[in-house]
């Protein structure tokens, strides 16, 4: 379909596409196309929006250590800062999250204009690894991690823990590590809950070999050619380019 292949092509989010062409101002091979459901071939069509042709963006691969407090949105109706705050360095090709952290939520995110990959790397089929560190209010014993891994149906819906181990603990609270190989909405937090447990913190470390590191708080930076090609290998071989 159409705003698919302008999504693809890295010119805008497929929402974005939607309304372009829904005001008529796409044209394929020099004719207006108002229909969003229009099928287009990119290897042999000429896309062009107000006129001006679209041509296939350089593939960009950022990864954000998100600060608490961002939500993950382009644009907040209430005024919120998003995660597109910490990329003022980076506005030429359209950019999205991979996947979301609430807004409480921190550690790694993130983003590209690769949406084929992007796609295959929250595909549940592909089960790629997501590692969490998370702080509770209290110390979990070995029962309360192994519920975790063993699942919960929380509202109807099952949730489940790849693993769930202890990190350290003090008197009043601990940390454990946490590893989803799926992508349910406030997952570890609703799973926490169920058990009677507050989460504290909550800080996503790793996305299957891709590590957060020792990147500052807010700070960004792009991906190595080796990480990108891990990513794709663990996306099921997935991916531009």
């Amino acid at each position: 379909m159409l705003p698919r292949a302008l999504s693809k092509l890295g010119f805008c989010s497929r929402t974005q596409a939607e309304a372009l062409v829904s005001e008529g101002r796409v044209s394929v091979n020099g004719r207006r196309v108002t229909d969003p459901l229009a099928w287009v071939d990119l290897d042999r069509a000429t896309i062009a929006v107000d006129g001006v042709a679209v041509a296939a963006e350089k593939k960009l691969y950022l990864m954000l250590n998100k600060p608490r407090g961002l939500v993950t949105t382009r644009h907040d109706p209430e005024g919120r800062p998003t995660v597109y705050d910490c990329l003022d360095a980076y506005q030429g090709p359209h950019l999205s999250p991979v996947g979301r952290l609430d807004k409480a939520s921190e550690g790694l995110l993130l983003f590209t204009n690769d949406t084929v990959l992007a796609q295959a790397l929250l595909d549940p089929v592909t089960h790629v690894a997501k590692t969490y560190h998370v702080q509770v209010n209290r110390p979990m014993d070995e029962a309360l991690l192994a519920r975790m891994t063993e699942g919960l149906t929380i509202d109807g819906e099952r949730l489940t823990a790849s693993a769930a181990v202890p990190i350290r603990a003090g008197d009043r609270n601990a940390w454990i590590e946490v590893e989803l190989r799926e992508g349910k909405n406030r997952q570890i937090r609703r799973m926490l809950e169920a058990l009677g447990i507050e989460c504290l913190r909550l800080v996503r470390v790793s996305i299957g070999n891709l590590v957060l590191g020792s990147l500052a708080k807010g700070a960004v930076r792009e991906l190595s050619e080796d990480e990108v090609r891990q990513l794709r290998r663990l996306a099921g071989g997935n991916g531009s380019g």
